[in-house]
């Protein structure tokens, strides 16, 4: 595996402030939550927290936004280093900022300043536009994607977040990802005022004709993404609807769908893996779960290294950055759906996933004569191609114990035809607080089951 593909993100940077604090009383004047003790934290906003999550992927990812030279702007910069390569562009006024205050949870207010604007292309974002692999826009209306739409026409970009108050996006965009109520408000009028599926069906249709897009995914928050590419859409269900801070998912959702495109994934595939990286699974958080964007661990943490291979050295980037590190396993000498239905829903589960694979001497000893069906190498050739997979980890004993103990994931995934209690890794988890999950596979597949009805005689 080579590693996530490199990204370039065109669009609007913001620098995003949480005065976060406790909320116990209301104030005696007025009916509104005092928050005492508040602290002052600042994060990547916009575009820039759009590059931030792709980077956190794993991937070389490269920002074009229009900067100034402001103290938001240097304390933008201070965060994306060194997650993010900066080319700015020239900014007429300050960088925008905006200031959440929250309260229980929840957000109560939310203090904007600074009007600044990309004032212009240079050649150097115009050539990076030219060169890369991959471009996602995400427009904020402030100028960027303006001063570079006719590279970006030229060249269409693989997705593009639209908004509001920004431009079409070009002709030829492979994906566009705008949420429901921009959908709506971008879509041409049908008289039609509800939000509801039907609606959200239209309006993708529409914008995908309007648009010259290839496709349109409408994301639904907790219903999840309407995928239609013109006519008879396709609905990508959330898996958990959690509440809380609702800052950032639009942007979780575009970072992983324009990363797994470039990865060489379908659109399908993008949308759906983009859904669930947006949302959380009932057994571990992914993205609103954790707190939005607010949770993010902070930016100026330790980078990851280069990618590879190496799935401790995976494990140990996931962790530097307070990420959860998730391991399945299994014989997968013969690769079937039930297989990839497992770990891609295992990967939803955190932010990494390693795949702990039984040597040809360890599946010869476990399942007997006959197997394995494919000598080892297939295998991890195969589950190394898959989007979901990080990392692969080869063990010769019967059970994976030793290897874990080395790997110490918070999450060891087993499927569904194992009771808790029979994991003979359970015990081990619990030294360092992981916890197993049972994941039912697809129903009648199973590589026994496979194999028998592969041996019996043509009827």
């Amino acid at each position: 595996m080579t590693g996530p593909a490199p990204l370039l993100v065109v669009g609007d940077a913001l620098l995003d402030r949480d005065l976060a604090g406790r909320a116990e009383r209301l104030a005696p004047d007025t009916p509104v939550p005092v928050v005492d003790d508040h602290g002052d934290r600042t994060r990547p906003g916009g575009a820039a927290l759009t590059a931030y999550l792709a980077a956190r992927d794993g991937r070389d990812v490269t920002l074009v936004a229009g900067v100034g030279d402001d103290p938001a702007r240097r304390e933008l910069k201070r965060l994306l280093d060194p997650w993010v390569r900066l080319l700015p562009l020239p900014l007429s006024g300050d960088l925008p900022e905006q200031t959440r205050v929250p309260a229980a949870d929840r957000p109560v207010a939310r203090l904007d300043r600074g009007d600044g604007r990309a004032r212009s292309a240079t050649e150097a974002a115009r050539a990076a536009v030219r060169d890369a692999p991959a471009v996602l826009v995400s427009d904020h209306g402030r100028g960027t994607a303006d001063r570079l739409r006719d590279v970006l026409a030229a060249r269409p970009p693989l997705a593009w977040d639209p908004h509001p108050r920004g431009g079409p996006p070009a002709p030829g965009t492979r994906l566009v990802t705008p949420a429901e109520k921009k959908a709506r408000a971008l879509a041409p009028a049908d008289g039609t005022p509800r939000r509801d599926l039907a609606a959200a069906a239209r309006d993708a249709a529409a914008l995908v004709r309007q648009w010259q897009a290839a496709a349109v995914a409408v994301t639904l928050d907790a219903r999840g993404a309407l995928l239609s590419y013109g006519e008879h859409p396709l609905l990508v269900p959330a898996a958990a609807v959690h509440h809380g801070d609702s800052c950032g998912p639009g942007d979780r959702f575009a970072a992983t769908a324009a990363g797994l495109l470039a990865d060489g994934a379908l659109v399908g595939e993008a949308v759906e893996a983009a859904v669930a990286a947006a949302t959380v699974f009932a057994a571990a958080t992914v993205f609103v779960g954790a707190g939005g964007a607010g949770a993010l661990p902070r930016p100026d943490a330790a980078p990851p290294p280069a990618d590879g291979d190496d799935p401790f050295a995976v494990a140990e980037r996931v962790r530097t950055v307070h990420g959860t590190v998730v391991a399945a396993g299994g014989c997968f000498d013969l690769l079937h759906a039930g297989h990839v239905g497992l770990l891609r829903t295992a990967r939803g589960l955190g932010d990494c996933l390693v795949v702990c694979v039984n040597s040809d001497a360890s599946v010869r000893r476990r399942k007997g004569a006959g197997r394995p069906v494919s000598p080892l190498t297939d295998p991890v050739r195969v589950l190394r191609a898959l989007a979901c997979v990080d990392a692969v980890a080869v063990f010769d004993e019967d059970t994976p114990e030793r290897l874990l103990a080395d790997l110490r994931p918070d999450v060891r995934v087993k499927g569904g035809d194992y009771a808790a209690t029979d994991l003979p890794e359970a015990r081990l988890l619990e030294e360092w607080r992981g916890q197993a999950v049972l994941l039912p596979y697809l129903d009648g597949r199973s590589s026994t089951a496979m194999l028998e009805r592969a041996a019996e005689p043509t009827r």
